[in-house]
């Protein structure tokens, strides 16, 4: 039984909840996040299991969550929506550029460096991002969705070099794969089992420090 505990913001439905499952299963303790409740999320009711109620958009909601004094050994941005259905530059309104990149980008970014201080030294810390977020990579299109994830690329390398290095803190940009979720769809190649696992070997085997682009089988992915 492992005594090591992992936070996951954004776990009531999809690869959020698929984490924690998969960590519970490994003898994690797992502190899980939903925005309202989550009936798949309370079936899992353990011990090891702590729900609380947080939003990423709202900093109010994670300000203040106390981790019974204890430091956490590693923390799961989860967060992300797809966006305006067109994805479209030219059609975007303002209030949909900054819905897609407040909560995709901004707002998985400000949880992060407010949750900092409860990751232990030489910890992990994981942002959920995508393959989309490549521009090495880009074919174009989902204009909206990419951009958001293109930021939150920089703006967790940000973190990596301004906040979580001087206490060696690795710092993930996660691509979960192309994932049978309700945003991903029932074509996709991959099922959330499949996803999560791999994503849980690369999270064991972080926290020597530094930044890494990673999929979920741990290869590095351009920038």
């Amino acid at each position: 039984m492992s005594d090591r505990t992992i936070f996951i913001l954004g776990a009531s439905r999809g690869i959020g909840l698929g984490l924690a499952r998969e960590f519970l299963d490994r003898g994690w303790h797992v502190v899980a996040s939903e925005r309202d409740r989550s009936d798949d999320l309370h079936a899992l009711e353990s011990d090891r299991l702590r729900i609380v109620t947080a939003d990423v958009t709202d900093p109010g909601s994670y300000a203040d969550l106390a981790f019974d004094d204890q430091t956490l050994d590693a923390i799961i941005v989860n967060a992300g929506i797809t966006g305006a259905r067109h994805q479209s530059a030219e059609q975007a309104t303002a209030d949909e550029v900054a819905h897609v990149m407040m909560t995709n980008a901004f707002g998985p970014t400000r949880a992060a460096k407010s949750l900092l201080p409860k990751i232990k030294d030489g910890g992990t810390l994981g942002f959920m991002s995508s393959l989309m977020g490549s521009i090495a990579d880009s074919s174009g299109g989902y204009e909206l969705y990419r951009t958001s994830k293109v930021a939150l690329n920089m703006l967790a390398k940000g973190v990596a070099e301004q906040d979580a290095g001087p206490r060696n803190i690795e710092v993930l940009a996660l691509h979960p794969g192309w994932v049978q979720t309700d945003m991903g769809g029932p074509n996709a190649t991959l099922t959330i089992d499949d996803s999560v696992s791999g994503l849980a070997d690369v999270i064991e085997a972080a926290g020597k420090g530094g930044f890494r682009y990673v999929d979920y089988s741990g290869k590095e992915l351009p920038f």
